[in-house]
């Protein structure tokens, strides 16, 4: 009897034990610490407009007349494309998650929809491209991801039909609208158990926080674990990378936009970026360079965030190799410096055109994108000091440390592409208070 006593005091014990640990779990354990943990993605803009080589969604009545826009469904035929080989693109680039834009503004739906037949399978092509993409994201290891515009400027119940005409249309109606959103939404959840839906439009004034609201609880419901940004609100940081309300914002992390985001150690963000200017497919679209591309990715681990880099397939299906090829290059050099971004906070110094820092651990990584100076000086970290200064292949880094913490950059590195010196501190890094 003593025995049973004893062992039922036990597992009570091991049961609140195990209760606390659950309240208790840092945030690294949780859904959203394990996507800030990724940071860095794929997102792809793509759709029957590549086939006109103008911006998708805000060309249709302006660059494309809308007539001609709305048929070009009836001439797509990317036959070239090839979800596999797009997949392994992102992986060899170093990303971990990837975003396809299922539904733009312009309406046009990737995947074979129930709810309306302006979608894939009414093309030439006629295959699911969403489907295709979950399928090889599942096989790679890659997590998948879906963006659905809140506007759509071709459906007849949305009250606006253009980018440049805001008249409310009398014959639309707005409860029809949602009711299809949810449908589809529904839709695209049950058939491909997205990872993170990725939100867009709602600046419009017929979508309101409340209808926000209404279809984030909708979807939570639907799939509790599933991560949204916070687009289906109007609160949201982008592109003048404005200061927010985090209690206001409807959905899981702010989203920047061809911005790095501001240092944030407690709000969650993810910085959208095009590889070139124009989000869709356009010939010879001017490229960023290498250099700007891993100043972006620093600069965002740096600042706490996630880098979402876009790019645009042509209208057979590929990705233009001179893009293929720069995020090759990306994920040439996160083969060697990867352990400075993912699954690091940023911080504690706020990143600039000279450094970024990240940390991990008892380490901080400096983060050099200015090599052609010779010192460093950084604030001193109140309570910790630098034990060691190294490079990632273990090349010792000269440190001074007085009032400040002075470091002298290796010759060797002068001139050439970023890299990262590992300060290696006498206590836990990740618990420094920013430093301004």
């Amino acid at each position: 009897m003593k025995f049973i006593k004893y062992t039922i005091l036990l597992l009570l014990s091991l049961s609140i034990s195990l209760a606390i640990n659950a309240q208790t779990k840092s945030p690294k354990s949780s859904t959203m610490g394990d996507f800030m943990d990724k940071r860095f993605g794929m997102f792809i803009h793509w759709g029957p407009v590549s086939l006109r080589g103008t911006e998708i969604g805000w060309s249709r009545g302006d660059q494309v007349e809308v007539n001609d826009y709305d048929n070009l469904y009836k001439e797509f035929n990317p036959v070239l494309f090839d979800a596999d080989a797009v997949v392994k693109t992102a992986k060899d680039a170093g990303m971990k998650y990837l975003t396809i834009t299922a539904r733009h503004h312009d309406g046009f739906c990737l995947w074979p929809t129930a709810y309306t037949d302006f979608n894939i399978k009414n093309t030439p092509y006629k295959k699911d491209i969403v489907g295709a993409l979950n399928e090889a994201c599942k096989k790679q290891g890659i997590k998948f991801c879906i963006y659905y515009s809140v506007l759509d400027w071709h459906h007849p119940d949305y009250p606006i039909h253009s980018p440049k005409n805001q008249t409310i249309d009398p014959k639309s109606d707005m409860n029809r609208y949602l009711l299809y959103m949810k449908n589809q939404l529904k839709e695209l959840i049950t058939n491909y158990d997205p990872y993170m839906l990725w939100f867009d439009g709602q600046w419009e004034k017929p979508w309101t926080d409340e209808m926000g609201k209404d279809l984030y609880a909708y979807l939570k419901k639907l799939k509790p674990d599933v991560i949204t940004n916070n687009r289906l609100g109007k609160e949201f940081a982008a592109m003048e990378n404005k200061n927010i309300d985090a209690s206001k914002m409807i959905g899981d992390y702010d989203t920047p936009e061809q911005v790095v985001g501001k240092l944030n150690m407690t709000t969650p963000w993810e910085s959208c970026f095009t590889i070139c200017n124009q989000w869709a497919w356009k010939p010879n679209d001017k490229m960023k360079s290498l250099k700007q591309c891993l100043d972006i990715v620093s600069k965002t681990a740096g600042g706490n965030g996630n880098l979402l880099l876009n790019v645009g397939p042509m209208p057979d299906g590929r990705i233009e190799a001179r893009q293929a090829d720069r995020l090759k290059e990306i994920g040439d050099w996160l083969k060697v410096n990867g352990e400075a971004i993912y699954g690091t906070l940023g911080g504690p110094y706020q990143p600039n055109n000279d450094y970024a820092t990240t940390r991990k651990g008892n380490k901080m990584y400096l983060h050099i994108l200015n090599t052609n100076i010779a010192k460093l000086n950084l604030k001193a970290i109140p309570g910790r000091k630098v034990k060691k200064a190294s490079l990632l292949n273990g090349q010792a880094v000269d440190v001074v440390q007085n009032s400040d913490i002075s470091i002298t950059l290796p010759a060797s590195q002068a001139d050439k592409l970023n890299y990262i010196i590992v300060l290696e501190l006498n206590g836990n890094a990740e618990d420094i208070q920013i430093i301004k």
